[in-house]
């Protein structure tokens, strides 16, 4: 099956709220603390070697990264900033606290939130606060653990068990969660059937 995703192109970084695009079409936003391979899962599902940049400098997207489908003009992937290994000064941590809050609380075009998270280390302090931005506004979210190809098959599945009992102790089911491996292309056709029926394409 054809991929739609592999026409994502750049179309803009929005560093405050004035300048996002126009608030109409279909959204899917990523997430993803600045080490669990958010980069290069964006890049598997779509198909592109270079449309995430890969940082050597984890933590390096510092703005909401647009990324529009052609030929559609209103359907759009977002690349929101990810901290972990970032140092970031606190007055900018501030600014994006309320710049994401406010773009989670009033985007009518965000329509699913994809969490990447690395398979060893799921489930942090940035994950759930994403986790709970979505579902507090009623919205689809899907985590995808990353790296799954550094852990043996059993490993991957107890990984997997672990995140989905913890998923729905805090938000029953209002969230998914899959394995995931750029390297590998493990769960990357899953993935996108995920981001593909949120954009309803």
């Amino acid at each position: 099956m054809a991929n739609p995703l592999i026409r994502a192109q750049y179309l803009l970084a929005a560093h405050t709220p004035a300048q996002l695009p126009p608030d109409g079409g279909f959204e899917v936003a990523f997430a993803g603390r600045s080490n669990a391979g958010k980069s290069s899962a964006l890049n598997a599902i779509c198909q592109q070697n270079a449309l995430a940049r890969v940082s050597k400098t984890p933590g390096r997207t510092q703005q909401l990264v647009f990324f529009e489908l052609p030929p559609s003009t209103d359907r759009f992937l977002v690349d929101l900033p990810g901290y972990g290994y970032a140092k970031v000064p606190k007055d900018l941590q501030a600014h994006w606290q309320a710049f994401l809050d406010r773009y989670f609380r009033t985007r009518e075009a965000l329509k699913g939130l994809v969490v990447v998270m690395d398979i060893r280390h799921p489930l942090k302090e940035y994950d759930k606060q994403m986790l709970g931005y979505a579902v507090s506004r009623g919205l689809p979210a899907h985590a995808i653990l990353t790296k799954a190809d550094k852990l043996s098959r059993g490993a991957q599945g107890t990984a997997l068990l672990e995140v989905r009992k913890a998923l729905k102790a805090d938000h029953g089911n209002a969230v998914t969660a899959q394995l995931f491996s750029g390297e590998s292309k493990l769960g990357v056709d899953e993935a996108r059937r995920v981001i593909e029926g949120w954009l309803e394409l």
